[in-house]
């Protein structure tokens, strides 16, 4: 099957389409950058603008199924910026489903589009949609997932995964950006550390979009839904982290600020970046206090059910072989944080 991955230089997109190749699809990406380890095997890399409808029309020519995972994360930058990716580009791919006949589409989405500011505690997917967004990131990649499961149809099947903290080799967010502040002693533990939090290991994501491709074929009632995406193991989040950087070699946070605390530098920091700086992204944002301070945990049942879907790799399997890989230190050095 001729599989399209946009977004595959990065990283669940290139996993993702590292597998697909190893399952037997041909394999193209989509993506603004060249990447010539995908070139080496053998995957047609294909350049150019998601938000430009004509591209997207061009790199879909002959493709059966879509694995949409490209999108602009984190905060930095205006609202136009992520809609202009994260909502014309998916409306761009669905237009190009349907001009090209592609009959499959699975959408990378994200737990982040029902953050709400509050605890989440084993909510299913019926949980709605916020009435006020946290961060432009969430509130357009809600909007995309909106725009895709309307889009489902006899004729253009369609589903939305949600992973959640993905980690894992090739990793250059979350977790690799708290060991680097770690490290320069720039990193506090903010409140009681009781919350709960789901992370999600990249070959579990990886195999739960192979897996969604299968059901979206073969089952019709997988279709037209949305999926949390987790290893299913709720962890205390800041014991995990004291984890990932014990094996890194870098001492436990043991230095702790209230979270009001961290709330107000967190504004203060997001004013006087957007005012001064503009440039990157601010050294505390509100979004990340919230990850950090609040329990963000989900029921997978449906994935479970309707996907087939059974997270292989534990978090303790996963914390391991993601600090095993030789390419970690190198990414932790390099971030400018």
């Amino acid at each position: 099957m001729n599989a399209l991955v946009t977004g595959g230089g990065g990283f669940i997109g290139s996993a993702l389409a590292n597998q697909l190749v190893e399952k037997g699809y041909k394999v193209s990406t989509f993506s603004r950058n060249d990447y010539p380890a995908l070139r080496k095997i053998g995957i047609d890399v294909k350049r150019g603008d998601i938000s430009d409808v004509n591209s997207v029309l061009k790199a879909c020519e002959d493709i059966e199924i879509i694995f949409h995972v490209a999108a602009k994360a984190g905060i930095s930058g205006s609202y136009s910026e992520y809609y202009r990716t994260n909502v014309t580009g998916t409306a761009n791919i669905i237009h190009a489903c349907k001009m090209e006949r592609i009959k499959y589409l699975i959408y990378t989405s994200s737990a982040s589009v029902v953050f709400n500011g509050n605890n989440i505690e084993g909510y299913d997917e019926s949980m709605p949609y916020p009435v006020k967004p946290v961060s432009y990131y969430t509130s357009t990649k809600a909007l995309a997932e909106q725009l895709v499961l309307q889009a489902n149809s006899p004729s253009l099947k369609t589903l939305s995964l949600r992973p959640h903290l993905v980690y894992g080799p090739g990793d250059n967010q979350l977790f690799p950006r708290i060991i680097s502040r770690a490290e320069k002693g720039r990193l506090r533990r903010i409140g009681d550390g009781n919350n709960l939090t789901d992370v999600s290991y990249i070959d579990n994501v990886v195999a739960a979009h192979i897996n969604a491709a299968q059901a979206i074929i073969n089952n019709p009632k997988a279709a037209g839904n949305a999926y949390f995406i987790t290893n299913g193991e709720p962890v205390l989040l800041w014991d995990f982290l004291d984890k990932i950087l014990h094996v890194s070699g870098v001492e436990p946070v043991t230095r702790r600020v209230p979270v009001w605390t961290a709330i107000l530098f967190s504004f203060l920091a997001e004013i006087f970046h957007s005012i001064l700086i503009k440039k990157g992204e601010p050294v505390l944002t509100r979004f990340l206090v919230s990850e950090l301070t609040q329990s963000h945990w989900f029921d997978i049942s449906s994935a479970r059910r309707l996907l087939n879907y059974n997270p292989e790799i534990s978090n303790i399997e996963g914390l391991k072989k993601t600090t095993e890989n030789k390419n970690l230190s190198g990414i932790y050095n390099t971030l400018n944080l």
